[in-house]
């Protein structure tokens, strides 16, 4: 029987520091061939500027398969409402019934988003990471931090943001998670972008922009950067010189970030190749070579890939079968 869970129900089923393994292991199989996802499909709009993605596969040999719809409408902060919503739907892999309708708000491709980032920096960033520089001030700025929590020991965060105000704001509001205060962690503006990655060696950037924030020049030996935002078409957070002056560049689907990620500007530029670049999953299945030096430069380009809706979503109907005993 088809259950609805509400954003509720839905944040009291989700162990954070388990996600984090959940995801990583997602990535794994991604690699390995063993989930089947269709490209993405995508829904533009003008007026209001907004943007739909729907993701959806399977594992193989699992029981259910997932499909998600998020959707992002830049204007509606003026009108009181997120700009964020969405929902998932968990479907029997056997017979094609539905099983569960996770009214999650785009909360679940949040965190997931957020737990992605960790484990890009688990396996990507240098052993010391002095400084964490964040770049944007949206919910996935925030969340981006909070998970780092879970696999970087470090004291000390730059957020730079295009709005000063909207700087201030979130400091003020990290200041208020009870996460953060536990870590310790000081979370101060960066004046620029220059000192941003001149004193960050773990840099996460999580806009929509679409023109280059972070360039080739900006970037010391030894630092990580994790992009988040581009994820559509259009969207480009850092120079093509950049991933060409990378070391290493790590995508979580090869195939979606050369059609829609950093990786898509940088193919299209020539500064970089795409067998130049490998993917998440195999970095962490050891069948890729992943960092090997502090003084390498290192892009991971998460596009977000439907496995880790899947994964999240078991993690939802597994904790909510165990509370309520419910083996069907």
């Amino acid at each position: 029987m088809k259950t609805v869970l509400s954003l509720d129900e839905i944040k009291k089923l989700v162990n954070v520091p388990a996600l984090v393994q959940e995801i990583e292991a997602g990535f794994v199989m991604y690699s390995e061939g063993r989930v089947n996802v269709p490209p993405v499909g995508f829904l533009h709009f003008d007026e209001p500027s907004g943007d739909v993605h729907i993701k959806y596969g399977a594992v193989t040999g699992d029981d259910y398969y997932v499909l998600k719809m998020a959707s992002a409408f830049y204007s509606n902060p003026d009108l009181g409402l997120p700009v964020s919503n969405g929902l998932i739907l968990v479907l029997n892999q056997k017979n094609g019934q539905l099983e569960r309708i996770l009214i999650d708000e785009c909360w679940l491709t949040d965190m997931r988003t957020a737990a992605a980032g960790a484990v890009a920096a688990r396996h990507l960033a240098p052993k010391v990471v002095k400084s964490i520089g964040i770049v944007g001030t949206g919910v996935q700025a925030r969340l981006q931090l909070e998970m780092l929590r879970e696999v970087v020991d470090c004291r000390r965060c730059l957020v730079w943001g295009r709005n000063a105000d909207k700087v201030r704001e979130m400091i003020s509001d990290l200041s208020q998670v009870k996460s953060i205060r536990n870590w310790g962690i000081d979370v101060t503006a960066a004046k620029d972008m220059d000192q941003l990655t001149e004193q960050c060696n773990l840099i996460v950037t999580t806009t929509p922009a679409k023109s280059p924030l972070v360039f080739a020049g900006q970037v010391k030996a030894g630092t990580h950067i994790t992009a988040m935002g581009s994820d559509d078409h259009g969207k480009q957070e850092l120079d093509s010189a950049l991933l060409g002056r990378a070391d290493l560049v790590v995508a979580d689907s090869i195939s979606q970030c050369v059609d829609h990620g950093e990786c898509c500007a940088a193919v299209r530029d020539g500064a970089i190749k795409t067998d130049d670049i490998i993917e998440l999953g195999n970095v962490i299945g050891n069948t890729a070579t992943g960092r090997t030096s502090d003084e390498q430069i290192t892009v991971a380009d998460l596009t977000g890939v439907a496995v880790q809706d899947i994964q999240i979503a078991k993690m939802v109907d597994k904790a909510y079968r165990h509370a309520n005993r419910d083996q069907s």
